[in-house]
């Protein structure tokens, strides 16, 4: 992309040292932007940032490291972030994982829960101020049509007693979504647009494809396409909790939909993350 039409724009992306993340960091930068690579790895990290860096005539990106699984590390991260820039008009949540096997994360959470929901949930208030300062901040995640085969269990919410990876994957991403309508219905009447989206069948390290599925993925680059345009483009600049695949809204599942269980995840999130946030009455 050649455009500039994100000149002087502050963009975080999560997860930004490989696949979608690089390239949605990649293709901002291409942009204008200023982008802040978030990964947990340094090496990698730097590797990624040197790369965009040889690709674009672009300013530097900046790397920030954090290990989302960790709400102590979210913490540092926006700080670090709140004593360098003064606001953010683009925060992408990226970072994804899948695990074969049930893990927890330091917090004692259970891990594609804690990096897909609660790191998210916790980083999105730490610098809500610093995207409403933005006027209008945008908040964009990697959702997933995968939320269809996910449940979210209030009596097991960190799978405790049963644990299947695509299930798992899939409660997380409906997570992402409910989090979505519900942070988008209650800044409704503030400077900030939220919304969500599923990327395609992604050919990346998240997860291991099966040799014959491979010719039907999309590349990393071509699925960065849709949260670049919802970080970017005029045309979503009021539109505000939706789901998207490519460039159109969609409907999503009609668990997702349900108002009182995105209230009861809500207030849960904010008590599993100290935030102090609360939906509904």
């Amino acid at each position: 992309m050649s455009s500039n039409t994100m000149n002087g724009k502050i963009c975080m992306v999560t997860g930004a040292n490989s696949g979608i993340g690089l390239e949605t960091a990649r293709q901002l930068a291409e942009m204008g932007a200023h982008v802040i690579m978030v990964c947990r790895n340094k090496s990698k990290g730097e590797a990624a940032r040197a790369s965009i860096m040889q690709s674009s005539a672009c300013p530097d990106p900046a790397l920030m490291l954090a290990d989302l699984a960790s709400l102590e590390q979210v913490h540092h991260l926006a700080a670090d972030f709140l004593n360098r820039f003064d606001h953010l008009d683009v925060l992408i949540h990226n970072a994804g994982i899948m695990k074969k096997r049930r893990e927890e994360s330091s917090d004692g959470f259970e891990l594609q829960f804690a990096v897909h929901h609660l790191a998210p949930f916790l980083l999105t208030h730490l610098l809500m101020d610093a995207l409403l300062k933005a006027g209008p901040g945008r908040v964009v995640s990697l959702a997933s049509m995968m939320h269809r085969f996910g449940r979210l269990d209030f009596d097991d919410l960190q799978a405790q007693r049963s644990y299947n990876m695509v299930s798992r994957y899939g409660s997380s991403k409906l997570a992402n979504i409910m989090f979505t309508y519900q942070l988008a219905e209650q800044m409704k009447n503030q400077p900030l647009t939220v919304n969500c989206l599923h990327p395609g069948v992604v050919g990346s390290n998240i997860e291991a494809n099966p040799a014959f599925i491979r010719p039907l993925l999309k590349s990393p680059r071509k699925a960065a396409r849709t949260p670049v345009y919802l970080a970017s483009s005029p045309e979503v600049a009021t539109i505000s909790g939706r789901y998207f695949i490519g460039t159109k809204p969609r409907i999503t599942s009609k668990a997702s939909c349900n108002q009182a269980d995105q209230q009861r995840l809500w207030n849960l999130s904010a008590e599993l993350t100290g935030v102090g946030m609360t939906s509904g009455n």
